[in-house]
């Protein structure tokens, strides 16, 4: 049994891995309040955003509208960390806050994520709203950003209904 179990969760890995989703789901339980560990870490991150101006409206309709290098820097240079941190996991086998080792899988371009930029492009210059800084938008008054809430929870159920019959 033991066998067929072990069979199973290897084939099952190899499954996510290609499909690139779930790959780095945890088997540990962590107890209620550890959380309070991610709600003081995104709670900072959210007073970054604000006090940075990278949720301004204004902001993202200036780098939509190619007025002000402001965002581009910023974007830039949260990619230059994203590199950085993925040498730095790779190279010293940095585990997670629970212990867990990071699995990062090569990823395959498609079509699809042509497609899915287009689309997260277009949303985030008619809202002015990337998802990431949503809740941070209406932490600060802009209450408006509720619809573009919605409508990304919404985009998130859609592909997740029809996203075998989506081109990948």
């Amino acid at each position: 049994m033991q066998q067929y179990k072990d069979e199973f969760e290897t084939e099952d890995l190899e499954k996510r891995r290609q499909d690139a989703m779930c790959v780095n789901e945890s088997k540990q339980h962590t107890q209620w309040y550890s959380y309070f560990t991610y709600l003081l870490l995104g709670t900072f991150f959210g007073i970054v955003l604000v006090k940075g101006e990278i949720v301004s409206w204004f902001r993202i309709q200036e780098m939509f509208r190619l007025q002000s290098f402001y965002m581009y820097g910023v974007i830039g240079s949260a990619v230059m960390v994203g590199i950085l941190s993925v040498y730095l996991i790779k190279k010293y086998n940095i585990k997670t806050i629970s212990g867990e080792k990071i699995v990062l899988t090569p990823k395959k371009f498609n079509k699809g994520q042509v497609y899915g930029g287009l689309l997260f492009g277009f949303g985030w210059a008619m809202t002015g709203a990337c998802p990431g800084p949503l809740f941070a938008q209406i932490g600060t008054g802009a209450t408006v950003i509720i619809v573009t809430l919605l409508s990304a929870i919404a985009g998130t159920w859609v592909y997740g209904k029809y996203r075998e019959r989506l081109p990948h």
